[in-house]
């Protein structure tokens, strides 16, 4: 065969591999050599309108949701900041006896340079922002670390705890570090908020990406931002965005915790409860931090594509586990409901085409989607799944239901249809999630679902027994 023949049939080959590859969801993607994990913290998926939500704004999360992979179907491991973060990190489940490298330790190894500014692994908020510590911090994650130090409940501005009507611009006597810490907001002087942590994060991982840019070296970059976790500390003008008097708040339904055991509940809020204005006020102050963290994020996503990094760089936007903001009457987190264990996950790969995917996947999921993506191998004895068959085939399927574990015992299994959650000896819970997505009505006493409560109960049993 002569050279022209041999050319043409090279080139025939090779356009027959790449058709194959994209009729089995698997078209060829660029190179990725960089990561960029951007995390939010305390963010309930369902404030988002990238998750449906039509009064937030969040400009910058949506653009990157139009450019990467929606998972409408993502659960956390751990139900609160301690547990969750070293789970994701490690791609190991919350209390396993299992042992695996950080992925940034692994990925140091592959000639990878990695850096971490605010909060990835856990951090006492608002405590190591006041001080500028680590909190519990994984240094042999990290090539270079870096942490913000702000007044947070200090700052000069309107404070209000909301479960009990206090209002003053007094700074002596504000609730930093007290039982009631987590109802308190500060409408700050400060008109662009760079006296912020989540400001000063944002300004550090913009110089980091230049830094990263010059030295050329593959980077896997951790930034974490503290909002919108309690303080809800923000300029004015976010708050403004939201008047509290417009602000729609759950309703709270007599007898609605009858059928939900005393482990399996929320926070009551201590005393928030007890006023519509605290809810509303609660509404607004945490829409507003949702809306100034996304401000920041952005600043972070304009560096990246104007120093043309973009098509080397994987980015995942998540954060520890959801929040409940007065459903069922419950505040904050630590239970295994929807609102808390169901996390926003998104992820933008360079030539990976932009979509939504309903199919169940965990946080723990994202390491062995890290080393897939960087093309460097995968250590044994993660408990995650790649998430790359997703990415090229969002109908594709890596899990059958998804796991959470309960920080006193016991956890939760989220199937499609059911969600089941087991508190040791003190209770069970089952939900239709076709019929009942808000919860309200616990199944797990009905005769109709005897065969589904089996069939739960065998599958949270042999996942727990690999979680170990």
């Amino acid at each position: 065969m002569n050279r022209s023949r041999i050319s043409e049939a090279l080139i025939f080959a090779l356009m027959l591999t790449a058709n194959t590859a994209i009729a089995m969801g698997k078209e060829p993607t660029k190179r990725v050599t960089n990561i960029l994990l951007i995390m939010s913290d305390d963010l309930k998926a369902s404030v988002l309108p990238a998750y449906g939500n039509t009064v937030c704004r969040t400009p910058n999360i949506d653009r990157l949701a139009k450019s990467g992979m929606v998972f409408e179907r993502a659960y956390c491991q751990g139900l609160a900041c301690s547990p969750s973060r070293p789970s994701m990190m490690q791609s190991i489940y919350p209390k396993s006896k299992a042992t695996a490298p950080t992925i940034g330790e692994h990925i140091q190894k592959h000639g990878m340079h990695t850096a971490r500014v605010g909060k990835i692994f856990h951090m006492p908020v608002p405590h190591a922002q006041l001080d500028g510590s680590n909190g519990k911090d994984f240094s042999e994650c990290w090539t270079e670390r870096y942490n913000t130090k702000s007044a947070e409940t200090f700052t000069p501005g309107l404070y209000r705890l909301l479960n009990s009507g206090i209002v003053t611009r007094e700074i002596e006597g504000r609730d930093a570090k007290g039982p009631n810490r987590m109802w308190a907001t500060v409408e700050t002087d400060n008109e662009d908020g760079s006296d912020q942590a989540d400001y000063m994060v944002a300004t550090k991982a913009v110089e980091l990406l230049r830094e990263r840019k010059n030295a050329g070296k593959p980077f896997f970059l951790g930034v974490g931002f503290v909002r919108p976790h309690f303080p809800m500390v923000q300029p004015k003008k976010f708050f403004n965005m939201y008047p509290q008097e417009k602000m729609k708040i759950p309703p709270l339904i007599p007898g609605d915790l009858d059928d939900i055991p005393l482990a399996g509940r929320g926070s009551d809020g201590k005393g928030l409860n007890k006023t519509e204005e605290g809810r509303r006020r609660m509404w607004q102050a945490y829409y507003g931090s949702v809306s100034f963290m996304d401000e920041q994020l952005g600043r972070v996503l304009d560096e990246l594509d104007r120093l043309g990094l973009r098509d080397s760089t994987a980015i995942m936007f998540t954060t520890d586990h959801g929040y409940h903001l007065g459903e069922h009457g419950f505040w904050q987190k630590a239970n295994l409901h929807e609102e808390v264990v169901r996390v926003p996950l998104i992820v933008s790969v360079p030539g990976i085409k932009p979509g939504r995917t309903s199919s169940l996947v965990e946080l723990v999921d994202l390491y062995p989607t890290w080393t897939e993506l960087l093309g460097v191998p995968t250590p044994k004895g993660l408990h995650g799944k790649s998430l790359a068959p997703l990415l090229r085939n969002p109908n594709a399927k890596v899990r059958d239901t998804a796991l959470s574990i309960h920080n006193r015992g016991g956890g939760g299994l989220r199937s499609a249809k059911w969600h089941y959650m087991k508190y040791g000896d003190k209770g069970e819970e089952l939900y239709d999630m076709t019929k009942d997505p808000g919860q309200y009505t616990n199944v797990v006493s009905d005769p109709k679902y005897a065969t589904v409560l089996e069939e739960a109960r065998a599958q949270f049993k042999a996942r727990m027994a690999v979680a170990r």
